[in-house]
Parts: structure tokens; sequence; C-alpha cells
């Protein structure tokens, strides 16, 4: 109960416009901010940065520029002028050439033609220059439109495209076997969201049974999937799975969320396998951030800690 407490009142304090206005304001002022654990900074050399220490780790990245719900046409260009300039900047630099997107910050609440037309917009420069994108999942209500909108690109012939399952959704399984037809790229994830109960699992121990599914269905049958998880048990079930299967480290990663579980990264680096991390930055952190704190009551003690830690 303590976990659907967490992330049901976090969730809330995401949609706050007063603390996001006074978190945007004094959040990422010191190196030493709480944000800053899970969050490099607001500007793309932030996340360069942040990435070539990673680089530097043995680690691979993927580069998120914060922002989702925009609710104007006006908004959705801007979001995708800011991502094509993101993917400018990261060839420029020699990062690794991974980014990942929402579709609402192109546009998606507005109208599903214009998240697709802008997504076609940035894949037009990306796909060219080697860049993967990987479509991000939000909440139930956009799962379907968002498959759809992935599907459509992936019949007009985009491949450097992934995108994302929950295995809190009930939907997810029967998702996955759409997607495996295709041979798409899966990241698979338990979900960030509080959902109703008439669409997703309740209790953790459903979602980790169905994220234990489908787990191995994706390491047998995927194409190279991502297994995005800080939960030990289904990481060295993954690789047991894999191991009696005779199925090689190199196809499939492990991915985890900057500044969460970096024991567990350096653990899986050493012992040989690929580890990519979330790293995301930008102005619009404070959802994101909210979002982290409520989806792992640890995540909460450890902010306490800081605020105390942090003191005189």
């Amino acid at each position: 109960m303590l976990d659907t407490a967490s992330k049901t009142f976090f969730q809330l304090l995401a949609q706050s416009g007063v603390l996001k206005t006074l978190a945007s304001r004094f959040g990422m002022r010191h190196e030493r901010s709480l944000a800053r654990r899970f969050i490099p900074g607001e500007t793309v050399e932030d996340a360069v940065y942040a990435g070539r220490a990673l680089a530097a780790a043995g680690l691979l990245a993927t580069f998120d520029h914060l922002g989702e719900g925009v609710t104007t046409h006006d908004e959705a260009d801007v979001a995708t002028r800011e991502y094509l300039e993101v993917i400018d900047a990261l060839i420029l630099s020699g990062v690794e050439r991974n980014v990942s997107l929402k579709l609402t910050a192109l546009g998606l609440d507005v109208d599903r033609a214009t998240a697709v037309d802008n997504l076609r917009k940035i894949l037009a420069v990306a796909e060219p220059a080697g860049v993967f994108v990987r479509v991000d999942m939000e909440n139930s209500s956009h799962t379907a439109v968002t498959l759809d909108a992935f599907e459509t690109l992936w019949q007009q012939g985009h491949r450097r495209i992934g995108v994302v399952l929950q295995s809190a959704l009930y939907r997810s399984e029967q998702d996955l076997v759409r997607l495996n037809a295709l041979g798409a790229r899966i990241r698979l994830v338990k979900g960030a969201y509080r959902e109703p109960k008439a669409i997703a699992y309740q209790k953790k121990t459903d979602v980790d049974a169905t994220y234990a599914r489908m787990l191995k269905t994706l390491i047998t049958d995927g194409t190279y999937p991502a297994i995005a998880t800080h939960d030990k048990t289904m990481i060295d079930l993954a690789r047991r799975w894999a191991s009696e299967r005779h199925i090689g480290s190199d196809r499939f990663e492990f991915q985890m969320l900057y500044g969460i579980r970096r024991d567990l990264q350096t653990m899986l680096v050493n012992a040989g396998y690929r580890v990519r991390v979330y790293v995301p930055f930008g102005r619009e952190w404070f959802p994101y951030f909210m979002r982290r704190l409520g989806e792992h009551p640890g995540n909460v003690w450890f902010v306490l800690r800081g605020v105390f830690g942090e003191r005189g």
C-alpha cells in the first residue's frame, strides 16, 4: 500500500503549477540539489557532460529532453525544433546517438496527426545520422494512440525507432505479441503511472509476475529488447533465462535511470552486460522528478535524508 500511496501523492504534486514554478526557480541552482540526483541539468551541455561520464564508466546512454503534455500546435512546433537542436548537439558532441521522447511533447494531445508529423520530422534528421529514437510510453489514456502512431511510422519504413510497454497494464502482453511480430525494439518497464484497476494490475506481485513473463518472451523472441528495471530479482531472472537458452549478452540490454542503483549498473557492466542509462534533462524536469520520487518509497527516503544532510 505504501507504494500505491507514494505514487499517487507524488503524481498529484507533479501537477502543481506552484510547485513547478518554485522548482524551476530553485531546484537546479546548486550542484548538490536533490533534483540533480536524478537529472544532470537543464541544458544539452549538462546532458552531454553526463553522457561522457557514463561512457567512461562503460555505460551506454539515451537522452531525454524533458517535456510533455503540450496543448497547442505552436508549443508542439517549439518542442520539435528543440529536439532537432538536441540531436544536432549530440551528433556534434560525439556522445551516444540515442534519444527518448514523449509524443505528448510533440502534440499528441492536440491531435494524432500533429504528433506523427513532428516525429517524422525528427526521424528525417535522426535516421540518416544513425540516431536511434525511442518513443516513450505515457499514462494509459495515450497507450493505444502511441502504439498506433509507432506502427504507422514502422509501416512507412522507419526502423531506427523503438517503443515502450508497461507490465502494469492488462493489455501489454497482447501488445507484446503485436510488436514482436513487427520486429520492433521494445523497452519493458513496470510503469510509473497510477492507473485504475479496470485496466491495470493493482498489486505489485501481479505487476512483477507479468513483467517476468514478458521479460522471458522478449529475451527469447524479441529484437534486441531493453530490460528496464532496478529490481535485482528481475535482473537475475533475465541473466539466468538468457544463459540457460544460450542467448548472448549482445542480444539484449539492461536499462536504468540516471542516479538510481549505480551499484547495479557497475555490477552488470563488470559482468559483461550492456547497460544503458536514461539521461533526462531540460527546464521541464519537475513532473519527471516527482514520478521518480513516487515510483519507489526508497526514493522518498533518499530525499528526506538529503534534506537533513544538506542543512548547515
